[in-house]
């Protein structure tokens, strides 16, 4: 190796990483969507609501779209339940307007077919028991239906901001392959034999695929059931004419998520698998080409004396513990070392997770991130939301990798 090699392999302090400006981002009228996405129980639902409040307090006109089905989200905002309607929330202060919803797969699908269907076709179409049970719960259904929905909200133009909260864990992208997903299943080789019959003219042709197709249906028969294959020949015959609409539609909502005007959030906590999936993220939103905004390191500890290390605070504690055997105040010394070895506790807790957020930065030197502090308690109304939008809003200096 050469000398200048060696250099070049000495561990060196890496830059520090960019503070990610959340009040630039929802204050430029040109962001129209923001998505936040990440692993389950970092709390990306308070994080979503805490920037929809924000933006509405700073003027903007927006709707919060949680997919998670949890109650969270209404809890915060001081409503008793969220459906498919979006719904006007009270208490927020400033020229802007909140307004919550959370997506109803079956609902939503239900609307797709009657917005879609002539009227006799769309009855036709709920009654199937099939497609009951696709819109109530077939896989992948929410993740299509989630970009439905998106896709209706930004077409009626009735907000200047959408911010999405996605379903936990890696499904959370899941809705970004919807449409090839659709696509898949729509020009799966069952699909097409089932729809075959339909799709071919002449007597001549349907007597000869008559032959093929009884020997063709009687098998998946066996496999489905003969009353699932005839509810599910009945459902893609009444569909058909849909299917194109589908995958346009989706197809339009993912050109939509790439487009400039949205911004994709990952929150984390500083926590090692946590940030292991917001790596995960970041990688896939990148192959995507998705617009990244940057990271949301939520439920960071801190302390109020920094500069009393764990092994000073350790050592503190024990010489109380070793002199309070020996006074009359026992009970103070004893609470004193308590609290020391507490903060010890803190500092190491607090050490921990800057090295694992260090780490992540090494890798993504990039990515910006703002930093959002630990509090005491679960965040259940407006003030709790506007206390984590304050720090969002924060673009203090994110720190240096040691």
């Amino acid at each position: 190796m050469t000398a200048a090699g060696a250099r070049g392999a000495q561990p060196r302090k890496a830059r520090p990483a960019s503070a990610l400006d959340v009040d630039a981002l929802i204050d430029d009228p040109g962001t129209r969507i923001v998505v936040c996405c990440g692993s389950g129980g970092v709390g990306k639902t308070t994080t979503a609501a805490a920037i929809g409040l924000r933006a509405a307090e700073r003027g903007r006109k927006v709707v919060v779209l949680t997919i998670d089905p949890a109650r969270r989200l209404a809890q915060s905002m001081g409503l008793t339940e969220l459906d498919n309607t979006p719904r006007v929330v009270k208490g927020a202060d400033g020229t802007g307007e909140l307004q919550a919803m959370m997506l109803d797969m079956k609902r939503t699908f239900d609307e797709v077919v009657l917005a879609h269907a002539e009227p006799e076709r769309a009855k036709a179409i709920l009654a199937n028991p099939f497609y009951q049970s696709l819109s109530a719960g077939f896989a992948g259904t929410q993740e299509y239906m989630a970009m439905e929905k998106l896709g209706q909200l930004r077409a009626e133009d009735r907000w200047d901001l959408i911010v999405v909260d996605t379903p936990p864990s890696r499904s959370a992208l899941d809705f970004l392959d919807a449409p090839s997903r659709l696509g898949s299943f729509l020009d799966g080789k069952v699909i097409r034999l089932l729809t075959a019959p339909a799709k071919v003219g002449g007597r001549s042709a349907m007597k000869f695929l008559n032959v093929g197709m009884g020997l063709i249906t009687g098998t998946l028969g066996k496999i489905f059931g003969a009353q699932l294959l005839t509810d599910i020949q009945t459902f893609i015959s009444a569909t058909d004419s849909m299917f194109g609409g589908f995958r346009e539609r989706a197809d339009r909502t993912y050109q939509l998520l790439k487009a400039p005007g949205t911004a994709f959030l990952v929150v984390a906590a500083p926590e090692r698998d946590a940030l292991r999936e917001a790596a995960y993220f970041v990688d896939r939103l990148a192959a995507d080409e998705m617009p990244l905004a940057g990271l949301v390191l939520n439920r960071v500890h801190s302390t109020g004396a920094p500069q009393l290390t764990a092994e000073r605070a350790l050592a503190a504690a024990e010489a109380l513990e070793e002199n309070g055997s020996q006074t009359s105040s026992v009970a103070a010394e004893t609470l004193a070392a308590g609290l020391l070895r507490l903060h010890a506790e803190r500092v190491q807790v607090m050490g921990r997770e800057r090295r694992t957020r260090d780490r992540f930065v090494s890798v993504y030197p990039d990515v910006p991130i703002v930093e959002v502090a630990a509090l005491a308690g679960d965040v259940h109304d407006l003030d709790g939301l506007r206390a984590i939008g304050e720090q969002l809003g924060s673009t203090g200096p994110a720190g240096d990798v040691d």
